[in-house]
């Protein structure tokens, strides 16, 4: 038998009908006239038949006050003040089937079951949404998969999936799959035979077989190596595996449940984590909220960590005060119910003898904007707008420089490329001039532009050779050569040396390319295979403007 479920007689009709529901299913039923006085841990629901008599408020009080149990009521609607003054968890219209009300109840009883096996704490919507799926989940055997950030309570989730399981009576095996190398965790999930490497003086048995017929728990499974995922696999579509060193393979019935605080999406994508085995273990999944988006939680977290930690050290605390728990219940908790926790246990330890107040909580606490554990909030599916509103600009400009980042390394990855299959440099290096490689810029026909003006960028100081002078065929044969020692002739292309950038080179790519073609910026995008845009970039880049 269940639990006993107190159904008030204030309608008789809906009282037999409730009692014949809740019975079928098991529960024990006991009917209480209008001016009981309810018995102290005798039921575990309070169903009023009729919310809106007169003395449905005096039964309604001591359930809540001195049972601490829930109250259902079934009312009539259009007064919901006075509904909403009773404390209800439920209430019902009077035609509302029998059996809707067995299936709410059943599954907040469950909830609060679960809440009392494992000690999870909290009452906001998101919590009891991941309470609830926990109880839809538990009775089957399919794989799990918990995920949210770390210190969220993902063990004490899986716990409570094992717990309330048809193998809660088997062991419940919990092993971080980050905290072992891989040859030891290979060794530690499967076990070895004796003599399969130095140090196995004995045969072993696995994690996975000390978890038959029940649950193991691998934590962190976002950290697995690549060659265990394979194995992994293995056990969860075949129920089989090999000992390190064994030959015979091994049949083992125990339910997965995986945890991460990684988004392993990514991680399949990134070609970390196995496609098939992120779907197989994916089967069921449960999200787990972090404790900003749950603040409503904290009072109550609190209290009963302050409970808890007193009992166990035997101190004796005298509180917080309102002012210390409003800075509490506004701070973001990056470290989530881990973190709420070990502060209230060093409260507790460390209590002035007297309430606590605002100057006993720690400075990044009270002054969370110059705390450097605060991380970025990642917008998620409970997200307001205001906060994805505030991320925006930076994930945009951040997405513009990765960009342009990668445009810009693409270019030079292509010039180089160009660069040295037609001029084969490393094969074009004479003897005696492995410290100087001359590249010769291919000359192009362009338009005339009727820029005489040196291009932009040139020093001031320089002057920039002067064509020869057009001549015809015989006065170039007639022409005397000039007398006296002349300069030798500048290099038509660009000389490089030992020890110049990547940079420089561009850079002087681009002066010879503009040089080329008398500053013409589209002839000379041409000229060097970039586009016109990001010419202009490397200009502005080099300052050549």
């Amino acid at each position: 038998m269940k639990d006993t479920v107190l159904i008030s007689t204030h309608h008789l009709p809906t009282a037999g009908a409730l009692r014949g529901a809740f019975k079928s299913s098991g529960y024990r039923v006991e009917l209480v006239t209008p001016r009981e006085e309810l018995d102290p841990g005798v039921g575990v629901l309070l169903v009023l038949t009729d919310a809106l008599a007169e003395s449905a408020g005096d039964l309604a009080a001591q359930a809540r006050d001195r049972l601490h149990i829930p109250v259902f009521g079934v009312a009539a609607p259009g007064r919901e003040g006075e509904i909403s003054a009773l404390g209800l968890a439920e209430s019902f219209a009077p035609s509302v089937d029998p059996d809707e009300v067995l299936l709410i109840a059943h599954t907040l009883l469950e909830r609060r079951r679960l809440q009392r096996l494992t000690g999870i704490v909290g009452e906001t919507d998101a919590i009891r949404e991941a309470l609830e799926r926990v109880v839809q989940i538990a009775p089957v055997d399919s794989t799990v998969l918990i995920t949210g950030e770390s210190g969220t309570g993902k063990e004490l989730f899986a716990r409570g999936v094992h717990a309330l399981s048809p193998r809660r009576h088997k062991a419940f095996i919990a092993v971080n799959v980050a905290a072992l190398s891989p040859t030891v965790l290979e060794s530690e999930l499967f076990g070895h035979e004796k003599g399969a490497f130095t140090g196995a003086i004995d045969s072993r048995r696995g994690l996975f077989e000390l978890a038959h017929r029940g649950t193991i728990f691998l934590d962190e499974i976002g950290e697995i190596p690549p060659a265990i995922q394979t194995k992994l696999l293995r056990v969860l579509e075949q129920k089989e595996f090999l000992r390190v060193g064994g030959e015979a393979p091994i049949r083992v019935d125990a339910r997965v449940i995986a945890a991460t605080n990684q988004d392993l999406r990514h991680e399949v994508a990134a070609g970390r984590f196995r496609r098939d085995l992120y779907y197989r273990i994916n089967v069921l999944h449960i999200e787990l909220p972090p404790l900003r988006r749950r603040q409503a939680d904290i009072p109550r977290l609190v209290e009963a960590f302050v409970v808890e930690v007193s009992a166990r050290n035997d101190r004796r605390f005298a509180g917080i005060n309102a002012d210390a728990m409003r800075i509490l219940c506004e701070y973001a908790w990056p470290g989530n119910v881990r973190e709420l926790r070990n502060l209230v246990e060093s409260m507790v330890v460390l209590s002035p003898g007297r309430e606590i107040g605002p100057d006993d909580i720690p400075a990044q606490v009270r002054s969370p904007g110059s705390s450097p554990l605060l991380p970025v909030p990642t917008p998620g599916p409970a997200s307001g707008e205001g906060e994805a509103g505030q991320l925006r600009p930076q994930l945009e400009f951040v997405f513009r420089t990765l960009v342009e980042l990668r445009v810009d390394m693409d270019d030079l990855r292509r010039e180089f490329e160009a660069y040295r299959q037609e001029h084969r440099l490393d094969e074009a290096l004479l003897p005696g001039e492995a410290g100087r490689v001359e590249i010769v810029a291919p000359r192009v026909d362009v338009p005339a532009t009727g820029l005489d003006q040196p291009p932009d960028g040139a020093p001031a100081d320089e002057e920039l050779p002067a064509p020869p002078p057009a001549t015809s065929g015989d006065a170039s044969e007639d022409a005397e050569p000039p007398s006296g020692p002349q300069p030798p002739a500048p290099p038509e292309g660009i000389v490089l040396q030992t020890g110049m950038t990547l940079e420089e080179i561009e850079r002087e790519a681009i002066l010879a390319a503009l040089e080329e073609v008398d500053g013409s910026r589209r002839h000379a995008a041409r000229l060097l295979g970039i586009a016109e845009r990001t010419l202009y970039r490397k200009i502005r880049r080099y300052g050549l403007e």
